[in-house]
């Protein structure tokens, strides 16, 4: 009789090795599918950083520096911000 219920637990055992194993391997192939790939938004992070450095600038210069906002695109402005914040 003990070898017999050995025998039967040893069984049981094995059965629910094998039902997690099946579950584990259910689990691991449900693959997600992203509607938006990381890549693409990396680059919709890093355009919308550049747009609001862009407008930023031209909102600082434009409404409250008193200029026109399109001058922030040229070089002179630029380097005569430059030489107000190192004193030259």
């Amino acid at each position: 009789m003990a070898v017999n219920s050995k025998q039967q637990e040893a069984a049981t055992r094995e059965k629910v090795k094998k039902e997690k194993k099946a579950e584990h391997q259910e689990k691991q192939q449900k693959v997600r599918v992203r509607l938006v790939p990381i890549w693409l938004r990396v680059l919709i992070v890093i355009m919308l950083l550049a747009l609001s450095i862009v407008l930023g600038a031209a909102f600082g210069y434009g409404v409250m520096g008193g200029g026109d906002p399109k001058e922030i695109f040229e070089k002179s402005t630029w380097t005569h911000i430059w030489s107000l914040v190192n004193g030259e």
